[in-house]
């Protein structure tokens, strides 16, 4: 037996070295953890249970059956964060580039079935050159196989991708299905086809960083959800999130301990510019409700017209969405539509309740907005808050005009509780615009047109520019006086726990993609 002990011992030990000495050092100049390194930071010591250290590819031409190393690259299997079951993959650039084979591709499905099966999250680390191409079809049969199970798998467990290498061709369209994506400056980027490509179709000069670096998808696409500085700060990231996750659709959100305290928020009273025209950034208001340091801001860099995020109340998850003023007046758009919707839409997947907090004057006119379908594209937000059966609480703090206002999580498309604060004006339009087209012709005739505007545009405000009719018809639950939203919040949010909401029996809705 000793000798087979020893035989086991030395093909554990090639396995963990991957693709050798001099590739593990090559991937620390470049200021790369490995592998192996980046799940024994993410998971608890000692949780890890490999699966599939053994493994070895299949092909047979130009030379492979020649290059064997145990593991093909990616190290697969679970382990725990914080007590709570994980699965993880994390593909080994030392190891052929990381490059995805058929046998790579098996482990990596192997673990996914498991979460499944199992009922808990699953991170891939990702670190590749693309698919194998020595394997050719295999190869590519191998990534649809991922995108398969990423696609049944959404909406039943997390899925969660750090980008902290390269992600290229057919590689990015399996984060691209996840729920979240991180990526690592300087080190990481994405794209369907790199710069030479590039350069050849369409004569753009453009470096990697440029085309898919972390900064472009975190400031222009949007398809990353987070930028880290390094890979231990992109990991100590994700242990963050999952603490504002479930495990499962099954299962309710991980809650800390809180002990009650004074809850009001005198800050909240004078937190708004006197000028109802002039910017403020809501996320002061949000710090202000959330537990303290709890905000987890999502997509912080893209589309900041809109914010969007994690927050504790009361010690309990909860997700944000809060149009901020500091932006394009807190404007609707089709990035920011985007945005809001896959992000209620994961709320909603995964029980976490949602708090909407409304200053919007608006969607965002023009001819971009347009062209580029700011009509199918803010029915997105529209759609998703119709959809979701999570506790779902509005604040309106200030502007609510328009179809905007029906789209920031009304009481008609199924908010549970709608407060406002007085400084709310609910309206079709700001009380300017709205004198122009009502009293156009008593404006045209008198005598001095712009004081006529003054005193009509007073007249419409006075008349509308406040919450009061919306309350009287019950669109709004309660005019609050801000110092109390918390109280107001933590009480709702308690109330609605047990809430049971089943959408129409069917297949699936057709979201305007």
């Amino acid at each position: 037996m000793q000798d087979k002990l020893e035989i086991l011992s030395q093909k554990v030990s090639e396995a963990k070295l991957g693709g050798g000495i001099n590739r593990i050092e090559k991937q620390h100049k470049k200021g790369k953890l490995t592998a192996r390194e980046r799940i024994h930071f993410l998971l608890d010591e000692g949780s890890f249970e490999e699966i599939g250290m053994l493994v070895t590819h299949r092909c047979i031409d130009f030379g492979m059956e020649k290059q064997k190393i145990y593991g093909d690259g990616v190290v697969t299997g679970y382990g725990t964060i914080n007590g709570r079951l994980t699965y993880v993959f994390a593909q080994d650039f030392t190891v052929f580039g990381g490059s995805l084979s058929e046998t790579h591709a098996e482990k990596i499905c192997k673990i996914m079935d498991m979460a499944m099966q199992n009922g808990a999250p699953i991170i891939g680390l990702n670190d590749s050159g693309g698919a194998r191409i020595q394997e050719g079809v295999q190869s590519l049969g191998g990534y649809a196989d991922i995108f398969y199970r990423n696609t049944r798998a959404s909406g039943v467990i997390p899925q969660i991708s750090a980008i902290m290498g390269p992600c290229a061709g057919g590689a990015v369209y399996s984060p691209a299905i996840t729920d979240f994506i991180y990526m690592v400056e300087n080190t990481s980027y994405m794209f369907i086809t790199g710069p030479n490509v590039v350069k050849t179709v369409t004569n753009e000069d453009v470096t990697a960083e440029e085309l898919g670096g972390a900064l472009t998808h975190a400031n222009k696409s949007g398809v990353t959800h987070f930028t880290a500085a390094n890979d231990i700060d992109c990991i100590n990231q994700i242990k963050k999130l999952m603490s504002y996750i479930p495990q499962n659709c099954e299962e309710e959100t991980p809650r800390l301990s809180y002990a009650n305290d004074n809850e009001e928020r005198p800050a909240l009273n004078s937190i708004l510019p006197s000028n109802a025209n002039q910017p403020y950034d809501m996320r002061t208001i949000i710090n202000e409700i959330a537990d303290a340091d709890s905000f987890y801001e999502v997509n912080k860099d893209y589309a900041e017209n809109i914010v969007v995020g994690f927050i504790r109340v009361a010690g309990r998850s909860i997700g944000v969405v809060g149009n901020n003023p500091m932006v394009l007046a807190g404007c609707l758009n089709v990035d920011c539509s985007r945005k809001g919707g896959r992000f209620v839409r994961f709320c909603d997947s995964f029980n976490i309740p949602l708090l909407v907090l409304v200053d919007v004057p608006g969607f965002l006119p023009g001819t971009d907005q347009e062209w580029n379908g700011i009509i199918s594209n803010g029915a997105k937000l529209l759609y998703a808050f119709s959809e979701a059966t999570v506790p779902r609480i509005t604040v309106i703090t200030r502007k609510a005009y328009g179809g905007a206002y029906d789209v920031m999580n009304s009481k008609h498309i199924g908010a549970d509780m709608n407060y406002a604060w007085p400084s709310a004006e609910i309206a079709v339009m700001g009380a300017k615009g709205a004198s122009e087209i009502i009293f156009r012709n008593e404006i045209k005739e008198a005598a001095d047109p712009v004081a006529k505007l003054a005193e009509k545009e007073k007249e419409y405000a006075d008349k509308f520019a406040d919450p009061y009719r919306a309350a009287f018809r019950g669109f709004v639950d309660e005019v609050i006086e801000p110092k109390d939203t918390r109280i107001k919040i933590i009480n709702a949010f308690k109330m609605l726990e047990k809430k049971v909401d089943k959408l129409p029996r069917k297949k699936h809705g057709n979201l305007p993609l």
